[in-house]
């Protein structure tokens, strides 16, 4: 019987232990997920001072334009917080969409080799924004699945694991564009 009783209580330690060692990993994943995110965001950062100053020259009357992306690239470098960089990265997002959409009245612009350039490198980033951003929310539901399902909840509650955030698109950016298909007349 005693034999009965140490099988059941190293089994309980083994799986306590693998259940805690699970959840902190799963913590270090999201942290270094987070870090993944930043390291794509300081490129994206670094590249668009240099797309400014690219069409800053022919896109004179653009001025408010292009500091809007300036402003907004500030505050999305000083975010702290999940929810706050979300927020901040679709204003900047936003902001960089409205360049590039003037940029098109810019024929001399839109040949310009450095433009083209910078606008690959952005959108290249853009796309690897996304993936990491795919890949963290990836681990935070796994990791918060983790810390609700019986009975590795209880391990969670015992030892304080905290759910971590989403990043979540702002509910400004899940709006549908309009589009008006009628031909004027």
């Amino acid at each position: 019987m005693i034999y009965v009783i140490w099988g059941i209580v190293f089994v309980g330690g083994i799986w306590i232990i693998a259940t805690y060692n699970t959840l902190t990993s799963l913590r270090l994943r999201i942290d270094n997920a987070w870090r993944q995110i930043d390291v794509q965001l300081k490129r994206r950062y670094d590249l668009i001072p240099n797309l400014i100053e690219t069409v800053k020259g022919y896109m004179q009357f653009e001025q408010d334009t292009l500091q809007k992306v300036i402003d907004a690239r500030s505050q999305a470098m000083g975010s702290k917080g999940v929810k706050d960089a979300a927020n901040a990265q679709a204003a900047l997002t936003q902001s960089l969409g409205q360049v590039f959409a003037l940029m098109e009245n810019y024929p001399d612009l839109k040949s310009n080799q450095n433009v083209l350039n910078l606008q690959e490198e952005l959108t290249g980033t853009e796309s690897r924004i996304a993936f990491a951003r795919q890949y963290y929310n990836d681990l935070v539901t796994q990791y918060n699945t983790k810390q609700q399902v019986f009975p590795s909840n209880m391990i969670a509650g015992f030892f304080r694991f905290q759910a971590s955030e989403l990043f979540a698109v702002p509910e400004s950016e899940k709006a549908l564009p309009k589009v008006d298909l009628r031909l004027s007349s």
